[in-house]
């Protein structure tokens, strides 16, 4: 079995780009293709392409729209590692900037003026995000020059603007109800959001797990120490939010989990210090769609998030990563709400990905929102 595909970065995160077409050619359920194809199950993912950490096992599946309003319809997999699972749970905001580049690239768009504008949706949410990608005199650069926090060398630049992202998966921002919800964990009672936008994610306050915001450096540390307790808070937050009927039952990327504190004293750069969990693990930058939740966070009053903001409402949101500052904006714009962020993406190869037998299964091997 042969499969064409391109591997991309988007943002602080790689995947593996597909059109649903050439998936759907090979007759097989994507749960199994796509961890058979990616190595999985194996920590190394020595007998796949798959980058053995959860910001590298990942895969875009694209198709390109038929007609009217959208141009690129997406959805988003994300592949375990130790298992041979997928998770469909929810979209990968670094990933999704390559998915109007990829357009350009394939000739699906063509580019128009200095800035070209690709509508997407993924389909794992409904979620409409606006891609606007430099094309300095019509053209994507002959070199990519962008830089980004998190990434050494430059991309094609890639702004993404999520319009009313609030409430994609379960239907309201604050899916309890409420701005703050108590969840019994370890023993120990701990004040948590739930918010939905962009992602689903439990937002919690530094201090309760004893870090320091004045020594950002020591949290990985001091985070890896109880992870066994933040993912206990995450399976309980996810049959809160209606993502799962029990806890066992609960998905290993969603709800996310992104703990948050003031900014250190001497921090002039930034609004709050954010270290998010992705697959379990403390994440090396930044979850995109769970920075779209953060930035509404902090315009809801009563959450943890707008606490640690002092409750500040300002266009832009600058948010303190292991990766560096990230900033999210927030406009109004024709009756809509879009939050977004800059990223960079570029195509790293293009191959033809070898499988040497055959997988047996033959389910449903659509991809317009049939996986969600």
């Amino acid at each position: 079995m042969k499969i064409e595909a391109e591997w991309m970065r988007g943002g602080t995160s790689k995947c593996w780009v597909f059109e649903s077409a050439h998936l759907e050619e090979t007759q097989t359920s994507p749960d199994a293709l796509l961890p058979r194809l990616f190595g999985s199950p194996d920590h190394r993912q020595i007998d796949g392409v798959g980058g053995a950490t959860s910001t590298t096992s990942k895969a875009m599946i694209l198709n390109r729209a038929p007609g009217g309003d959208i141009d690129v319809e997406f959805t988003f997999a994300q592949v375990g590692i130790e298992e041979a699972t997928v998770d469909w749970g929810s979209n990968c905001g670094n990933c999704s900037a390559v998915v109007g580049l990829y357009a350009i690239e394939k000739g699906w768009v063509a580019p128009e003026g200095d800035v070209t504008r690709i509508v997407t949706r993924n389909t794992n949410t409904g979620q409409v995000i606006i891609q606007r990608v430099a094309t300095p005199s019509g053209a994507l650069p002959l070199v990519p020059q962008a830089h980004m926090p998190g990434v050494p060398f430059p991309g094609y630049e890639v702004g993404l603007g999520f319009q009313d992202p609030a409430g994609k998966t379960t239907g309201r921002l604050l899916p309890s109800g409420a701005a703050t919800d108590t969840i019994t964990a370890a023993g120990t009672r701990w004040t948590v959001s739930m918010v939905d936008a962009g992602a689903p994610v439990v937002i919690l306050s530094a201090e309760e797990l004893g870090l320091d915001p004045e020594r950002y450096d020591s949290w990985f540390g001091g985070v890896e120490l109880q992870l066994q307790t933040l993912e206990r808070i995450r399976r309980e937050a996810a049959v809160r939010m209606g993502l799962a009927a029990t806890t066992s039952d609960a998905a290993r990327a969603v709800p996310k989990v992104a703990i948050v504190a003031p900014p250190a004293q001497s921090d002039q750069e930034s609004d709050a210090n954010v270290m998010m969990l992705s697959m379990g693990k403390p994440h090396p930058a930044l979850a995109i769609t769970g920075s779209i939740a953060l930035t509404l966070a902090a315009r809801t009053p009563g959450t943890v998030m707008n606490d640690v903001t002092g409750g500040r409402v300002q266009p832009t949101l600058r948010l303190r990563t292991p990766a560096g500052v990230i900033a999210t904006w927030s406009e109004e714009r024709d009756g809509s709400q879009f939050v977004g962020v800059d990223r960079t993406a570029r195509t790293i190869a293009s191959t033809t990905i070898h499988l040497p037998e055959a997988i047996d299964s033959t389910v449903d091997v659509t991809f317009a929102g049939a996986t969600n």
